[in-house]
């Protein structure tokens, strides 16, 4: 494993216009084939990261791991593009708000038993 921390981190606007959201970018991590880094909060949450030769696990499983962690994994759009959010289960509040101000959409809860997507 490779860590390079940005001093100083790169700062950036992301979101839409009047609804910026000011990023800060403070390290670069490069993995290894069979390398895994474990992400933490305060809380005690962890989410993990895999390289394989092939590419990434981005993610532990949607409806295993994650979920014991207390998150919760949506497919969401944002005008044309998706991204995958993975949301703290104690915190749909404020993750309602925050879709609602991006003008993003849910298309799917990706941890649920049956998965569904509804029409755009």
């Amino acid at each position: 494993m490779k860590l390079v921390e940005r001093t100083p981190p790169r700062r950036f606007a992301v979101g839409h216009k009047g609804q910026e959201i000011w990023l800060n970018h403070v390290a670069d991590v490069e993995l290894a084939p069979d390398e895994q880094i474990t992400l933490t909060t305060p809380g005690g949450r962890e989410f993990d990261i895999v390289r394989k030769s092939w590419g990434y696990y981005a993610t532990p499983s949607l409806n295993g791991r994650l979920k014991q962690f207390g998150y919760r994994s949506a497919l969401v759009a944002s005008g044309d593009r998706r991204y995958l959010l993975l949301v703290e289960q104690d915190r749909m509040a404020e993750f309602e708000a925050y879709i609602g101000a991006q003008r993003m959409r849910v298309i799917a809860w990706l941890d649920e038993a049956e998965l569904s997507f509804p029409p755009p």
